[in-house]
């Protein structure tokens, strides 16, 4: 049993915050308040931030301190509220724990807004093996993801959709402290991420969430055990912060879609807007097909614009097939500063070097490591190994075949887009070992493993 907090009144050193939680202790309030402000005042030094952030990895936090860390966060800067912005719909959101080739935020944000919602979402950067939504956006020329309150708004009104940073203003303490979780291997913590995410969310004032909990080898939460508890982490404390809140969780043992890195996951993504990939009837990943639609459907019913779910459903289909999805796609990226013509000049850059990498057999190929193939990615220069690494946005991988899919010996299991030769070389090696071929197919996980409300 965990010893518990000690009754504190006055903030301590940060080495005394750091001893407490080291040795088990849960953390009194003024501790933790006084942690968050020392993140923005500079109070914590960067050692002393990673090594409390350490201690929670390896002690956890109850779901008293949890709730405790993520108000302070969300009250460490500014908290948007959208009443005077007279949108009339309501402003909603979904985010994503972290995959490896996961670009649903940047289909379902024009989709749901084709539906009729607002929906200011307040994305990040990639965090150790999985990508993250800004890096991925910055990929086209120009489109700005830093923007103030009044700008944000009037994209919103533009577009209905914006996909942007939290900036400076908002959730201060959690920019810093996800830069540093990024490189001291502390990003695995269920009380870390659970703050992490909804201080940005609740600053967002938001009227309905949906978290996309991914559970697999590509995800942080490895186990359904470990990805069951970050769920229920994340309903409890958002519902206790007034915010509806509800939690897929979702399979993230294979690559999803067909790419992974920048460039490649925004031509992808704009290929299912556009219905360039075949719409439906294509040989579309189907789980990422089959996630977006049920986040989305979520979502729809969550904020009361969809009666069910078969009804939300039918109503992101619409979007779709429309083409209303990729058009308000277009307008936020206009409106941000991007491609005037994005859904037909994207201007997304390419790499110089592309390799594919050959199955060394014949078979079916039962299972990707897809935990390595998010770090082949950083490895090829398309994520990053320390706070303010430059992030290639041509690099990655492409074509990636999934699970189910047969090949010949030699036939390409993907292809790597590398910036030389030594780097597409070492990547091919990377690949190939992460993949495992059989005689024949294996039973698959489903798309969709749970729903926690």
């Amino acid at each position: 049993m965990r010893p518990p907090a000690e009754v504190i009144r006055h903030p301590r050193p940060p080495a005394e915050v750091i001893r407490s939680k080291r040795d088990g202790h849960a953390l009194a309030d003024a501790d933790i308040e006084a942690f968050v402000r020392g993140l923005v005042d500079g109070g914590w030094s960067d050692a002393q931030a990673a090594a409390l952030a350490m201690a929670v990895v390896w002690r956890g936090m109850d779901g008293r301190e949890t709730t405790t860390l993520t108000r302070a966060m969300t009250h460490s800067g500014q908290v948007l509220r959208w009443a005077d912005a007279r949108f009339g719909k309501p402003a909603i959101d979904k985010h994503s724990t972290g995959g490896v080739g996961d670009k649903l935020s940047l289909m379902l944000a024009p989709m749901l807004a084709a539906c009729g919602a607002v929906v200011p979402m307040i994305s990040g950067r990639g965090l150790g093996h999985t990508g993250g939504t800004l890096d991925k956006l910055e990929a086209l020329p120009g489109y700005r993801v830093q923007v103030e309150p009044d700008e944000f708004a009037r994209v919103l009104h533009a577009a209905g959709c914006a996909i942007v940073s939290a900036g400076p203003q908002l959730a201060p303490a959690d920019r810093r402290l996800y830069a540093l979780r990024d490189v001291t291997a502390t990003v695995e913590s269920v009380p870390l991420i659970t703050a992490s995410i909804l201080s940005k969310k609740l600053a967002a004032g938001l009227d309905a969430l949906v978290l996309d909990v991914k559970c697999g080898a590509g995800a942080f939460a490895p186990t359904p055990a470990t990805a069951q508890a970050l769920a229920e982490s994340l309903v409890r404390v958002g519902t206790a912060a007034g915010l509806p809140t509800r939690a897929l969780i979702t399979d993230q043992d294979a690559v999803l879609g067909h790419t992974a890195g920048n460039a490649l996951e925004v031509r992808e993504a704009l290929d299912f807007l556009t219905g360039r990939d075949g719409g439906a009837a294509h040989d579309t990943e189907p789980v990422q097909r089959a996630v977006t639609l049920a986040l989305g459907a979520q979502l729809l019913v969550l904020a009361g614009l969809a009666a069910d779910e078969a009804a939300a459903t039918a109503a992101l289909q619409r979007a779709l097939a429309s083409g209303a999805a990729a058009e308000h796609f277009a307008r936020m990226v206009r409106a941000l500063g991007g491609p005037a013509d994005v859904l037909n000049d994207a201007q997304l850059p390419t790499a110089p070097v592309q390799r594919a990498v050959p199955a060394p057999r014949a078979g079916v190929v039962a299972s990707q490591d897809t935990r390595a193939l998010g770090l082949a990615v950083v490895a090829l220069g398309g994520g990053r190994l320390r706070p303010g690494d430059a992030v290639d946005p041509r690099v990655g991988l492409a074509a990636v075949r999934p699970r189910g899919h047969r090949v010949a010996a030699g036939e390409p299991l993907a292809v790597v887009h590398a910036a030389d030769e030594a780097a597409a070389e070492q990547a091919v090696r990377a690949v190939q070992a992460a993949f495992t071929l059989a005689d024949a197919a294996p039973a698959q996980p489903p798309a969709v493993q749970g729903v926690v409300a």
